[in-house]
């Protein structure tokens, strides 16, 4: 297998992620929070956490648990009330902070981004030394830590960011790349989960190095479309670009259930589960959008899925539940259990997309 980087693709990348976002954000913003085990999102039954503060995580506390199971882990746990407007004023000084480096900024929702800095707009060569001034601007100006990944591709610089969290540094520079990728675990790699993961297991693969002895054309056998993107990955040859204004299609949330879901009122609890998870991803992604789509499965892998297109874009917790409820009675009860439920927002409003091809021979 061929697992030389293409020189002429190297670039230097920066992921930069917020340290439990908006949970982080209560506690600057209500001091007597700090040092508590905290969590924004709905204490209700049927309600999501959204966020947790690492005091919560010690008590295995992460997002988008269910509440209920939150605080059974952890039963003086502080919950609070989402709040948008407040994290959206703080990701827009984030991203003004970002892009007085570089105007390729392609934000991944409000609280991380990618930074392509291979031409930076402060002159600088090393792109540790940006990623430095970044996270000490962001501490200085507005109060909040942040962790960042350096490398020289997109997937190698999220996966760093996550090595030293919180308040951390990590880099992987090219040299390191395909030693990196043979010692990582096949659950750390983002874009593969559990489902795929356990395939992989099935087919010996757990780590990088396992994956790597498999070549494009098996893996493509194998996991279709998403075989060629794991074999780009695991050979360190992400060649994606950041796009400061990259084109989604669609919001989505899905659910696998081990044991079936027999009782039509059990959707509608799961489906609220669902709507939950949607909101945040909405919120998060600042779009709005026209189309609903429920989406059912049922456990001989039979798929039913029906859609409703608004007559305005939306992002309204409400309007998609509505519709949602609208759909599920045009699906037919039967006697076969459900796997997977869905939800999907599609005919987002559109931003125009910018593509900029800037490469660099060093890094």
């Amino acid at each position: 297998m061929d697992t030389n980087i293409t020189e002429n693709l190297i670039r230097k990348i920066i992921h930069i992620d917020m340290d439990a976002f908006y949970a982080s954000v209560e506690q600057m913003d209500f001091p007597e929070l700090k040092g508590k085990a905290v969590v924004v999102g709905s204490a209700n039954r049927g309600g999501v956490v959204a966020a947790a503060s690492y005091e919560a995580r010690v008590y295995g506390i992460h997002s988008a648990m269910p509440s209920v199971i939150a605080l059974r882990k952890c039963p003086h746990l502080i919950f609070r009330n989402v709040r948008f407007d407040r994290y959206r004023e703080i990701s827009q000084q984030l991203m003004e902070i970002f892009k007085s480096y570089t105007d390729k900024v392609e934000p991944l929702s409000l609280d991380e981004a990618y930074l392509d800095v291979t031409y930076n707009k402060k002159n600088l060569k090393s792109a540790i030394k940006i990623a430095l001034l970044i996270r000490q601007e962001v501490k200085d100006k507005i109060g909040l830590t942040a962790s960042a990944g350096v490398s020289f591709n997109k997937f190698l610089a999220k996966t760093a960011s996550d090595i030293n969290k919180p308040d951390g540094l990590a880099v992987i520079l090219p040299e390191e790349g395909i030693d990196f990728m043979k010692s990582l675990k096949i659950e750390k790699f983002h874009g593969i989960g559990k489902i795929t993961a356990e395939k992989m297991h099935n087919m010996g693969i757990y780590t990088g190095s396992d994956l790597m002895q498999y070549s494009r054309k098996s893996l493509i056998q194998h996991f279709g479309k998403a075989g060629k993107r794991f074999h780009d990955i695991v050979t360190a040859n992400d060649q994606r670009e950041v796009k400061p204004n990259r084109i989604r299609k669609s919001i989505g949330v899905e659910q696998t259930y081990a044991e079936g879901l027999n009782d039509r009122e059990e959707w509608i609890e799961r489906l609220s589960e669902i709507l939950d998870k949607l909101m945040l991803r909405i919120h998060k992604s600042q779009r709005k959008g026209k189309t609903i789509t429920l989406k059912v499965k049922y456990q001989d892998f039979e798929q039913n899925s029906r859609s409703k297109t608004l007559a305005q874009y939306t992002d309204n917790a409400r309007a998609i539940w509505e519709a949602t409820m609208e759909l599920l009675t045009e699906i037919e009860a039967n006697d076969r259990a459900v796997r997977l439920l869905g939800i999907t927002l599609s005919q987002l409003d559109v931003k125009t997309e910018v593509s900029d091809k800037q490469l660099t021979l060093a890094f």
